[in-house]
């Protein structure tokens, strides 16, 4: 499962979002159900409005939807990378994600005492990136000591890991997170394999005041964070307001969505910090629909029919025969599987087939 660390200075409003998220259950479970796992870990369903769809098609009362794992990382404090405060803890739960949620805060209130004096997004992300750019130089640095005994004696591996090691050390020096170090495909597979912090994709949540987020996008701090998400093409951002998810925790649906809208805010910060998540990581879904219930599978995008199979048994993989395949649009347009097939809409596909958002799958094996 998907796993996302979310980090942040202390009252940026980090646990704010977090007690909202893993209390939601219990106030919008049709919408996205949240199981906690520990104190500090829970799960989130990825919001699909195609499931529902979907159900209705099969005829099914079981829905299961996609998920995501947010741990809620230990608080740092600047020095973190050489173990101040809880920087141990702090970097190794994040070395254990796939991707990072950085709250940051960009509200005033004189009665939330920043830990830096002011209100300063960017400074605040500087503070964690430069910690996270500390932790690699020092892993590649050490990397570097192992690799070249190895390159000396001819291995290829090695010399092509020490080449990239090289090009990635004055980068990281330059304070440069290694998600923006130019590299071909063969070089991002080397990264993937020295598992640096700051390769991680980010994604910015822009905590803003309650009255604030109908017009996010004006926040003079969420444009600073804005313009530096242009400057780190491997990170994205949603504002969100941490106090607004804490006030819908005890509303229904219905009454969640009629608070929204009267804030001139159409969608839950939460939905939306979900959804970025998911999209930030080159993630898509694809479903399975029958009498037995309708679920969603997450895959990465570009990836072919047996890849897509694998995700439900690693023996539907192994065994591939043939897909069958409709389009979701295509599907609930027609309102059934055995009307898709009398349209032309429903296919057999091979292993070269590339799985597209959406499609619904049936696939034949051999056991």
């Amino acid at each position: 499962m998907l796993k996302a660390g979310i980090v942040g200075l202390p009252n940026v409003g980090k646990s704010t979002l977090f007690n909202a998220l893993t209390r939601s259950r219990k106030a919008e479970a049709a919408n996205y159900p949240f199981c906690t796992i520990d104190p500090n870990v829970g799960v989130v369903t990825v919001p699909d409005d195609r499931l529902a769809a979907l159900q209705k098609i099969a005829k099914t009362n079981v829905i299961i939807p996609a998920a995501i794992e947010f741990v809620d990382i230990a608080g740092l404090v600047a020095g973190a990378s050489k173990g101040e405060g809880l920087g141990n803890q702090f970097l190794a739960n994040i070395r254990e994600t796939d991707a990072i949620v950085h709250v940051v805060r960009c509200f005033e209130d004189p009665d939330v005492i920043h830990t830096m004096g002011t209100v300063d997004p960017v400074r605040d992300i500087e503070v964690i990136t430069t910690e996270l750019i500390l932790a690699d130089l020092d892993a590649v640095t050490k990397r570097i000591e192992k690799s070249q005994k190895k390159a000396k004696s001819g291995d290829k591996e090695a010399q092509a890991e020490i080449q990239l090691l090289e090009r990635l050390s004055p980068h990281l020096n330059a304070n440069k997170p290694a998600n923006i170090l130019p590299a071909n495909e063969e070089e991002k597979k080397l990264l993937q394999l020295f598992q640096l912090l700051s390769a991680k994709p980010v994604l910015y949540a822009c905590n803003v005041a309650e009255a604030e987020l109908a017009t996010a996008e004006d926040n003079p701090f969420v444009k600073q964070v804005a313009e530096f998400v242009r400057a780190h093409h491997d990170a994205a951002y949603v504002p969100i307001s941490a106090r607004i998810e804490a006030e819908l925790i005890d509303l229904a649906p219905d009454e969640a969505k009629e608070f929204l809208k009267d804030l001139g805010v159409q969608d839950s910060g939460v939905s939306q910090l979900i959804r970025g998540t998911y999209a930030l990581l080159g993630l898509q879904t694809y479903f399975t629909a029958g009498e037995k219930e309708v679920r969603a599978w997450t895959i990465k995008k570009g990836w072919k029919a047996p890849q897509a199979a694998g995700v439900i048994h690693t023996d539907f993989e192994k065994g591939f025969i043939k897909a069958e395949v409709v389009a979701y649009d295509d599907l609930v347009r027609l309102g059934s599987t055995a009307a898709a097939r009398e349209n032309g809409k429903y296919r057999l596909e091979g292993k070269d087939y590339v799985f597209a958002d959406g499609d619904v799958a049936l696939f034949r094996f051999n056991n």
